[in-house]
C-alpha cells in the first residue's frame, strides 16, 4: 500500500505551524491539542489501533468502511460535547470498546458489513465525547476537532498496516495476540474507571 509511505509526512505537515503575520493562536494550539489528545491516551490508542486490525482482518470494503466511518461518527460525539450535550458512562463506553474490538480481533469475528460498522459508530460516540470534552478554553473546537479526526485516522492506517499480516498463517496468530492484548487493556481500562 503505497499511501502508507506518505503517513509519516502527513504527521509532520500536521503538526508545523506555519508563519504568518496573523497568528490565530487559537486555532494553532486547538489543532495541536486536538491532534495530540487521541495519540495520548492508551485507552484511545489501542481502540484506534484495533479498529485498523478488524477492517484489515475483514478485507474490503471493511479495510476502509471501518476506519472512514469511525473518524466522521466520532466527530459528532465531540459536537455533543462541544454544545454541552453529557454522555454518560464515557470512560466504561471507551474501556468496553477496546474490549469488544480486541475480541473481535481475536477471534476474527466476520459479522455483516452492516453490523461492524454499526459497532464501531456506536463506540466512536463515546471517543469523540471524550476528545469534546477536552476542548482547551480559547481554543477554535472545529481546529481542535479537526486535529483529533486526523489523529484518530492515523491511528487507524497504523492498525490498517499491522493488519496486513493477517495474509500469512504467523501474521494471523500476531493479530490474534494483538487482539487478546486490547481486550486485556480494555478490562484494564474499565477496573480504572471504577466498574
Amino acid at each position: 500500500m503505497r499511501l502508507f509511505r506518505y503517513l509519516p509526512l502527513l504527521v509532520v505537515v500536521c503538526c508545523v505551524q506555519v508563519a504568518e503575520a496573523h497568528v490565530q493562536h487559537g486555532a494553532a494550539a486547538g489543532f495541536i491539542t486536538g491532534f495530540s489528545h487521541p495519540i495520548s491516551g492508551l485507552d484511545h490508542v489501542v481502540a484506534m489501533i484495533a479498529v485498523g486490525l478488524w477492517g484489515a482482518q475483514l478485507g474490503a470494503p471493511a479495510i476502509w468502511l471501518l476506519p472512514v466511518a469511525f473518524p466522521m461518527v466520532m466527530a459528532v460525539g465531540g459536537t455533543l460535547a462541544l454544545i454541552g450535550v453529557p454522555l454518560p458512562g464515557t470512560e466504561i463506553g471507551i474501556a468496553v470498546s477496546a474490549i469488544l474490538l480486541g475480541c473481535a480481533v481475536i477471534t476474527e469475528a466476520r459479522p455483516p458489513l452492516a453490523v461492524a460498522a454499526a459497532i464501531t459508530a456506536f463506540f466512536a460516540i463515546f471517543h469523540g465525547h471524550a476528545h469534546g470534552a477536552e476542548l482547551p478554553p480559547g481554543a477554535d473546537g472545529l481546529v481542535y476537532s479537526l486535529g483529533f479526526v486526523i489523529a484518530t485516522g492515523g491511528l487507524h492506517a497504523v492498525g490498517i498496516a499491522i493488519g496486513l499480516l493477517n495474509r500469512w498463517m504467523w501474521g494471523r496468530r500476531a493479530l490474534r495476540l494483538a487482539g487478546g492484548a486490547i481486550g486485556a487493556a480494555g478490562v484494564f481500562f474499565l477496573w480504572r474507571a471504577g466498574f
